[in-house]
């Protein structure tokens, strides 16, 4: 691997060789740009852009921008935010649990919630 190999995602900008830290999407039904921190996935109607592209943003006459500043205290998802996805696993897997197999034709399946294993 090469030293030289940048992490995580480039400016969408033809180019610009700036990591991206925005996303920029649009609300066509609206015309609104909407910017804001960098999407978790790459998603094909999003453009990424590096801070430098972001802020020099333009958009058609007509239409506005919407800016969420990058709030550089925010390193990751809040104490709340684990919390509550810690609580909705615990869930989910005590309702897994209590849950008992179903019989079809004479062959057992396993449930999980809305998936089923289907015999063959």
């Amino acid at each position: 691997m090469s030293s030289t190999m940048r992490t995580g995602r480039g400016c969408s900008r033809g180019g610009c060789r700036q990591k991206a830290v925005m996303t920029l999407t649009y609300v066509y039904a609206d015309s609104v740009a909407v910017v804001g921190p960098l999407a978790t996935f790459a998603e094909p109607h999003a453009y990424d852009l590096c801070s430098n592209h972001a802020q020099r943003l333009t958009v058609p006459n007509g239409w506005s921008v919407i800016r969420q500043e990058l709030d550089s205290s925010e390193t990751g998802p809040s104490r709340d935010d684990l919390m509550a996805i810690a609580d909705a696993v615990r869930e989910v897997a005590n309702n897994s649990a209590n849950e008992t197999p179903t019989k079809v034709a004479g062959n057992e399946i396993g449930r999980r919630g809305h998936l089923r294993a289907v015999p063959s």
